[in-house]
């Protein structure tokens, strides 16, 4: 860890894309000593992040850069436009999407750090195509993270959203 300070320019970091979702990574673990992680997710239009999920060991939490964005927060619906914070507690069921017709995007603070790597192996795998959703098990597995893939048809019909 340095104590040099840095500027990333917008639109520079290492990027890749997981279907509507991007993923920017701005602030490694590496660079915290563990504490915490960022990435940015920039959101195509009515794009749905993930299936329903939990983390057994991160909170995480979003702030709204543009555009507008849902989130289903165990049982509740909220939504947050640009400067807002939705925050996404370890343990607690969770998803996210873009609530609108124009690309939002968001900073996703991950502490304590370590989930950022959870997207570098999805974005690998999917970068040949779609893997074989036996893949995805293990990968979620090493990270604690518990997905219902079963969610996402419910969450596209009931939010109007598309998904991949």
């Amino acid at each position: 860890m340095s104590d040099a300070g840095l500027v990333l320019a917008a639109g520079e970091g290492r990027q890749g894309r997981l279907g509507g979702l991007g993923v920017r990574f701005m602030i490694p673990g590496l660079d915290t000593g563990g504490g915490f992680s960022m990435v940015e997710h920039p959101l195509a239009p009515r794009a749905l992040a993930a299936p329903l999920h939990r983390h057994a060991r991160e909170d995480e939490y979003s702030v709204v850069l543009a555009g507008r964005v849902g989130a289903l927060l165990g049982d509740d619906v909220v939504e947050g436009g640009p400067g807002d914070l939705i925050r996404k507690p370890r343990r607690q069921w969770h998803t996210f999407w873009n609530a609108g017709d124009d690309p939002a995007s968001l900073i996703e603070i991950i502490a304590p750090a370590g989930f950022e790597r959870y997207f570098e192996e999805l974005i690998a795998l999917f970068r040949d195509g779609k893997p074989d959703p036996a893949q995805l098990a293990p990968i979620a597995q090493r990270y604690a993270l518990d997905i219902d893939p079963s969610s996402i048809g419910d969450l596209c019909a009931r939010f109007g959203l598309r998904f991949g």
